[in-house]
């Protein structure tokens, strides 16, 4: 009979922070598969696990999981575990339970920390609905792709960004959404945890701690109730889609997301006006 993979929460920083259930599946399994077996070590350590461990990451994740479904299905239980949270969410794992669930080989999730939930349960924004968005990509495309989603959901927006990065993605946010509110949460759980709360321009005089990653929520996608403004022009869009793109070196697609958020309309109404402009050459 195949074991069980065990999708393991750990701590996000504090290591306290592991349930009862997730220490007893760690003594109990053959071999926990993590991302890095140094990190795990120091929390195996703390509450006394001698379990062997094997590494799992991004660069071998794909190279190692059928060697790990092998052991599976001789029947040995295995944990995966990422450095801090849940694996897959943001972090590797995902190869693997798609290998195991397709092998029918049970997958059981062991929950636990997350920098989304503690974000948001103090954010003091919303929580009826939210989108999480991961990290923000590096690449011009992928960030471009990227900030048209964000410009797009409704409801609050959660991310995670690197501490080098931090600026610079504020700045370009606020220049694409406007001043919204955010909280930004760096060092979750850790003895040195900060909580900045505010509009964008005010939060962005804060940022001067270049350590630590940032989880950032903001409110974005929910409009005051007003009266239904007068449609902008196709002479405005034009106007203004040459703006954008021109002076932030924004993509097309994120400048009709832009132009969507900020006249209430939606991006294909957006596209449909600016190609009749162009197929009519006004």
């Amino acid at each position: 009979m195949p074991g069980t993979l065990f999708v393991v929460a750990t701590p996000i920083g504090n290591l306290e922070d592991i349930t009862l259930r997730a220490l007893r599946v760690l003594r109990e399994v053959a071999v926990i598969a993590a991302e890095d077996t140094r990190r795990t070590a120091h929390l195996l350590a703390r509450h006394t696990i001698s379990t062997p461990t094997t590494s799992l990451h991004e660069h071998n994740e794909h190279q190692k999981s059928p060697s790990l479904i092998e052991q599976l299905l001789r029947g040995d239980s295995i944990a995966l575990v990422s450095d801090a949270g849940t694996p897959t969410v943001s972090d590797p794992g995902a190869h693997l339970v798609q290998l195991a669930s397709k092998a029918g080989i049970r997958v059981e999730a062991i929950p636990g920390a997350s920098a989304v939930m503690a974000a948001l349960s103090v954010s003091g924004l919303s929580t009826q609905t939210f989108t999480f968005l991961g990290f923000v990509p590096t690449r011009s495309k992928d960030r471009n792709a990227w900030f048209a989603l964000l410009l797009n959901s409704e409801g609050e927006v959660i991310f995670f960004e690197a501490p080098h990065r931090i600026r610079e993605t504020m700045e370009e946010f606020g220049r694409m959404a406007g001043d919204v509110t955010v909280l930004m949460a760096r060092e979750l759980t850790k003895t040195h945890e900060e909580l900045v709360r505010g509009h964008i321009s005010a939060v962005l005089d804060q940022l001067t701690e270049r350590r630590g990653e940032y989880t950032v929520v903001a409110m974005i996608g929910r409009k005051p109730e007003m009266p239904p403004a007068e449609p902008p022009s196709t002479e405005t869009l034009q106007r203004e889609l040459g703006e954008i793109t021109d002076n932030n070196g924004t993509s097309r697609r994120t400048a009709i997301a832009t132009l969507a958020k900020r006249h209430g309309l939606s991006p294909n109404d957006v596209y449909r006006a600016l190609e009749s402009a162009k197929k009519s050459g006004s």
